[in-house]
């Protein structure tokens, strides 16, 4: 649910060293906040509110209202179009917001139940934007919609929003005959504040109004020439006496399961497995405000959620997915850098992990070790794919990463590091930087080294046969923008023999350089509210200077009716495939509408034209197809569906087009939420790929996949204090292209925090 997306994260060493030059040169000179309007100074309550979505408590009167609002989307600092009113308060345990937004009609407000985190943007929400350090860079948010249904978030300028960590607080909504109001309790102790007695925190106060357009409301103006979003904070003073002593968190959990396999092959009688239990824990210890320690034991990093399939069908690199585990998410801004050196899901199975999180004012640092137990999939890079290795060894895993603000920038200096048990490492390290000149360009750069010695097993990989490796990656972008023009340049430089074991880094070998100017025009009363016209370029090469792939790509994008987005781009694009450099003109279009309560959202995208069959190194037609769609029955059902599926065409040994592949994804995901607390899930997920075998140069199935499917039951007093009961069944073709029975399982997990 981005609130803005103003920052754009995209990135030889020479260039970097460049960077850092300008970063040393810039100094401390400009303070982290910038005037955004008259202070907001709180008052302290002498007895705390009660949260239960009414304002009738006598304790908000004594409250500091704040009744300054203005429309930024669509309009430019506008006078809102509907009433906004927020009231501020503290005490000695609790930050209190409340607020009272109008609708001319309330039926219209879409605001319906689900689980933590899932309040979309084309929803109803409003809530706080805490930058607690003051350093208009990074900030915490707790927002929730007009039924009290949570949504908090770590946002950064520089690496983005990223709604993966949970906090500790209270929420409560009410929908009146004329809008609806909103109650927040917020514990300073989820709070990652460095002063008991500041001077001065950020705060913006957020409204999102979703009806024809997405309209946003917020207490600062957002000036769209500024090249960050957590900078246009106002600050919040009056706070004194706030809570030095620490607290603590712990969390035990148990998990069990009861697994049935075939006993003697697909297509045989399942057999029960002895049942399976598992007891583990994860402690959280808060001795300052500045500092957090996080402990997890045999931590269960089972997935509730199953990852949402994607088609690997002719992908030449590795797909990302998400981390949802707690114990990486506090501060998860800190472990995110150009080069995404960190990929915590390359931590597959921890035995135990310890961190340690804090800074002061100016500081911020985190840093973690653990014990592997292997059993995921290495990355193994290359300037032109990449592959996978059984991680079939033990490893101890340490990551730390220390940043330093100049004023508009930061250094941060990054140590991600694998020790192999039985032999073998991967050490990376290195410095990067952003530098903000002025309020229209942004500057940033990494420079890291590797130095690896491979396990000896090269029964796993023939790379792995204990050799040395040692290279260099190095990152440098910048943009600019006026609020109608904006610029970027970006040049990457990666060594053939860099690695990053904790990383996501599926391609080496290659120097990259990206390029993009658009131009905006905001028309004020017509039915598109913002159209972009742009072109963007890019040139990549092998270490030995051939090209790997060139593109140049026109386009627009524009927001109409409906809340409605749309996407075109022409392509054009020269892709290596082995010893060929094959050309391809494609169109790629993006379709999104968000028009109200039921039919809430559907998405298309898509590309076609000319492809490129990876897997035998020549021309293709063909194209991708993906439908995602969010609908809502009533405020308790959610249905959402996806499809997703891609084609390619070749010349056929006997003339004429034949279909190399076809392969599809079909996912149906139904949630019936009881209540804030209560719901009942359930997943059917079904993945297939046919293939021609005479249009291989190589032996191929000609049908493979599966079908997946969970029902799932929770109860959870909180993000930590829960109950899951389920049960899954997974199914894959056979030979005879039958759907057989893999496995089934039931499984239980309790887990409880005790709180201090």
């Amino acid at each position: 649910m981005p609130v803005s997306t103003r920052s754009r994260r995209p990135g030889s060493a020479p260039l970097a060293a460049l960077g850092w030059m300008l970063l040393l040169a810039a100094g401390g000179a400009s303070a982290a906040l910038l005037d955004n309007g008259p202070e907001i100074a709180l008052r302290r309550l002498p007895e705390p509110i009660v949260v239960d979505g009414d304002l009738g408590d006598a304790a908000w009167s004594q409250a500091t209202e704040i009744d300054s609002w203005w429309e930024t989307n669509p309009g430019d600092n506008l006078e809102p179009r509907v009433g906004n009113r927020a009231w501020l308060a503290y005490d000695g345990e609790y930050l209190y917001a409340a607020f009272d937004f109008s609708d001319s009609d309330p039926r219209a407000i879409r605001a319906p139940l689900g689980d933590r985190d899932n309040v979309p943007s084309y929803t109803d929400y409003g809530g706080v934007i805490l930058d607690p350090r003051g350093d208009g860079k990074t900030a915490q948010m707790f927002l929730a919609n007009a039924r009290g249904i949570q949504y908090d978030a770590i946002t950064s300028d520089a690496s983005g929003e990223d709604s993966a960590p949970d906090f500790y607080w209270e929420a409560a909504g009410r929908i009146t005959d004329r809008g609806w109001q909103l109650e927040l309790r917020i514990p300073f102790s989820s709070i990652r504040y460095v002063d008991p007695n500041p001077k001065a925190w950020g705060i913006l106060l957020y409204r999102n109004h979703p009806r024809d357009y997405r309209y946003q409301y917020f207490s600062s103006r957002l000036p769209r020439e500024r090249n960050c979003f957590i900078c246009n904070v106002r600050e919040l003073t009056g706070m004194a006496g706030l809570p030095q002593a620490g607290h603590w968190v712990v969390a035990p959990y148990a998990t069990a399961a009861q697994t049935a396999r075939p006993e003697s092959g697909l297509g045989s009688r399942l057999a029960s497995e002895s049942p399976g239990y598992e007891l583990g824990a994860d402690l959280k210890w808060v001795p300052n405000p500045e500092t957090v320690i996080d402990v997890t034991l045999n931590p269960d990093f089972s997935q509730i959620e199953s990852d949402t399939a994607q088609i690997t069908a002719n992908e030449r690199f590795a797909l990302f997915l998400p981390e949802k585990r707690p114990f990486f998410l506090e501060s998860v801004d800190l472990l995110s850098t150009p080069i995404p050196a960190v990929y915590t899901r390359a931590f597959s199975s921890p035995r135990w992990g310890a961190r340690a999180t804090g800074g002061g004012e100016r500081t911020k640092y985190t840093v973690y070790l653990g014990q592997d137990r292997g059993g995921g999939s290495s990355i193994l890079p290359g300037p032109e794919g990449s592959a996978f290795a059984d991680q079939d060894f033990e490893s101890l895993v340490a990551v730390g990463r220390y940043r330093r603000d100049f004023g508009r920038a930061f250094a941060s200096f990054l140590y991600a590091g694998r020790e192999i048990d039985g032999g073998g490492f991967n050490r990376v390290f290195g410095p990067d930087f952003e530098w903000r000149p002025t309020e229209r360009d942004t500057l940033s750069g990494q420079l890291l080294w590797s130095v690896s010695e491979t396990p000896d097993r090269p029964e796993l990989a023939a790379e792995w046969d204990g050799r040395d490796l040692a290279g260099h990656a190095a990152d440098l972008w910048w943009n600019r923008s006026t609020g109608t023009w904006d610029y970027f340049l970006r040049y990457r430089d990666v060594d053939g023999e860099f690695r990053a074991d904790n990383g996501f880094v599926p391609q080496v070998g290659y120097r990259r350089g990206v390029g993009e100017i658009g131009r905006t025009f905001r028309p004020r009363e017509h039915a598109v509210r913002r159209l972009r016209l742009f072109t963007y370029g890019t040139w990549e090469e092998d270490e030995r200077g051939r090209p790997l792939y060139r593109e140049v790509v026109p386009g627009f994008g524009l927001d109409a009716p409906w809340n409605s987005f749309v996407r075109v781009e022409l392509a054009w694009s020269e892709i290596r495939s082995g010893e060929r450099l094959i050309e391809s003109r494609q169109v790629r279009p993006t379709i999104e509408i968000r028009p109200g309560r039921r039919l809430a959202r559907v998405l298309v995208e898509g590309n076609y034209g000319d492809q490129v069959d990876f897997a035998n190194g020549r021309e293709a037609s063909g194209g991708t197809l993906g439908i995602t769609s969010d609908l809502r029955p009533s405020d308790h059902l959610q249905l959402g569906l996806t499809l997703n599926r891609r084609w390619l065409d070749v010349d056929a040994p006997g003339g004429g087009d034949g279909r190399l592949l076809t392969a599809q994804v079909a996912r149906l995901r139904a949630v019936y939420t009881f209540d804030a607390r209560t719901w009942l899930r359930l997943i059917g997920q079904y993945v297939e790929t046919e293939r021609d075998p005479e249009l291989y140069s190589f032996a191929v199935e000609r049908r493979s996949g599966g079908f997946s499917g969970s029902l799932v039951f929770a109860y959870k007093l909180n993000w930590q204090t829960v109950l899951y009961l389920g049960y899954a069944d997974n199914r894959v073709l056979d030979e005879s292209e039958e759907l057989q029975r893999a496995d089934r399982q039931a499984f239980l997990k309790v887990s409880y925090a005790f709180r201090g």
